[in-house]
């Protein structure tokens, strides 16, 4: 078997042997469901694929929303040899085998398509294979990938690709789906002669998260629970799939979740965000997310301490130890009894005053510190231990803050070039309103302060 022949045609008696799925992707646009953004009429992918425009491109999107599938309509309507590979499978040797082989049919005036499915596995020299290639249009690339393109396909590739995001179905898209493949005698179930409630039909949708052919795969599995049960006198000659079946087939609803990919950055950003907006219930939400995709508590625990140090700051000291605690809490009890402890954290984060001072204060001072000169510290800052440093001034005018009424010695502390600048500017939230009236008085003070008499006979 040739792991780069060219697509077969679809023979109805084998199609019993390949899942639903499989059996009921859409061959044409008409039959293709989502996704109208991109192939209804007059959008730039269907103005593509009709004009058999022959420019390469990326299919970017969540898992079951399309990619495969209009890859698939794409051979079937083009003039063009069609290629299809995972990048899984794949490797240098293979591909530079296709490219060799391509370039030789363009000669002959044959257009090759390679369809590169999970394209973002390849690595940068297997990407770089495909480069010269698609630059002279020995082939038109068509790349499926789960992953932000940004992230994962070389700049110079993706510069020579149109991007296309695909969008994860809505319900009532997989529902029509789900209907289709009931009724369908040739490629679905229709000669099982079954049928669902809506109820049913909408529970496998919301199950499938916008992952049409996760949804395929539940009424795949319902179909089969419900056929073995048997019928019941009065059930007549159908078979109905009710929602407990659904669940039964379902088992445990596998959310979209990658521990090191997109949907992992975006579901961090969003409960970061949900805690700085004062949301706890959406801070819940999204810590729910995460935790029931599998992500590790520990990785939220340490999220959730950047948080309190980050947007709450000072307003709420106590925040700090709270997440500290959670994450304690977390390492000791492990889960699923651990996801209290941060559910805690995070609606006490979110309804906590909030204050970015510290952080804004923190940036600012390293910036200085990367743009400015190391200055030396000012001499009447250094420690003076032996008779040569006291002699070359070390220590000199250094005045010891609790010699002073106020305990605030009116000195400089900042080298010379940075002696005025301000970084830490306290909100009037929370505790930081009480911060900011102590800055205040301090500065009141300063003028003021003289040394008083005392007996301390070592000042550092």
């Amino acid at each position: 078997m040739n792991l780069f022949a060219p697509v077969p045609n679809e023979e109805p008696s084998a199609a019993g042997a390949r899942p639903l799925a499989d059996r009921m992707r859409p061959r044409a646009l008409e039959e293709f469901v989502g996704q109208e953004h991109l192939v209804g009429s007059g959008k730039p992918l269907r103005v593509q694929i009709e004009r058999d425009d022959p420019s390469s491109m990326i299919f970017w999107g969540p898992p079951g929303t399309g990619k495969t599938t209009l890859a698939k309509i794409i051979a079937r309507i083009t003039k063009a040899d069609f290629i299809e590979f995972s990048a899984v499978l794949a490797g240098i040797k293979e591909i530079k085998q296709v490219m060799s082989d391509a370039e030789r049919a363009r000669q002959y005036g044959t257009r090759t398509i390679v369809f590169v499915d999970e394209i973002h596995r390849f690595n940068k020299a297997q990407q770089d294979a495909f480069l010269p290639h698609v630059e002279k249009g020995n082939i038109r690339l068509i790349g499926a990938t789960t992953e932000n393109p940004s992230f994962e396909i070389n700049g110079a590739l993706l510069s020579r690709c149109r991007v296309y995001v695909l969008k994860p179905l809505t319900e009532e898209q997989i529902v029509i789906l789900l209907r289709r493949a009931l009724a369908d005698n040739e490629r679905g179930l229709g000669r099982m002669q079954l049928h669902a409630s809506a109820q049913a039909l909408s529970k496998i949708a919301v199950y499938s998260s916008g992952d049409a052919r996760g949804a395929y795969n539940v009424l795949e599995v319902a179909a089969s629970l419900t056929v073995d049960t048997g019928l019941s006198p009065s059930a007549g000659p159908t078979t109905e799939i009710r929602e407990v079946t659904v669940e039964e087939a379902v088992q445990k609803r596998i959310l979209l979740y990658d521990k090191g990919g997109e949907e992992h950055y975006n579901i961090i950003s969003a409960l970061h965000k949900s805690v700085r907006n004062s949301d706890p219930d959406a801070a819940l939400y999204w810590l729910a997310r995460m935790l029931d995709a599998g992500e590790d508590p520990l990785y939220i625990a340490r999220r959730v301490v950047r948080m309190a140090v980050e947007d709450v700051g000072l307003a709420e000291p106590t925040a700090l130890a709270l997440c500290m605690a959670a994450r304690d809490a977390v390492d000791f009890i492990g889960m699923p009894e651990g996801n209290l402890a941060l559910a805690q954290a995070v609606v006490y984060l979110s309804l906590a005053p909030k204050s970015n001072a510290l952080y804004t204060a923190y940036g600012l001072v390293q910036q200085d510190v990367e743009q400015t000169a190391a200055e030396p510290v000012p001499l009447h800052l250094r420690n003076a231990p032996t008779g040569l440093m006291k002699n070359l001034g070390y220590g000199k005018d250094y005045q010891y803050a609790h010699d002073t009424e106020a305990k605030v010695a009116d000195m400089q502390c900042l080298p010379d070039s940075l002696r005025d600048r301000v970084y830490y500017r306290p909100t009037n939230q929370g505790v930081e309103k009480r911060i900011r009236e102590r800055l205040e008085e301090i500065k009141r003070l300063k003028p003021s302060a003289t040394p008083t008499a005392s007996t301390n006979k070592k000042r550092i």
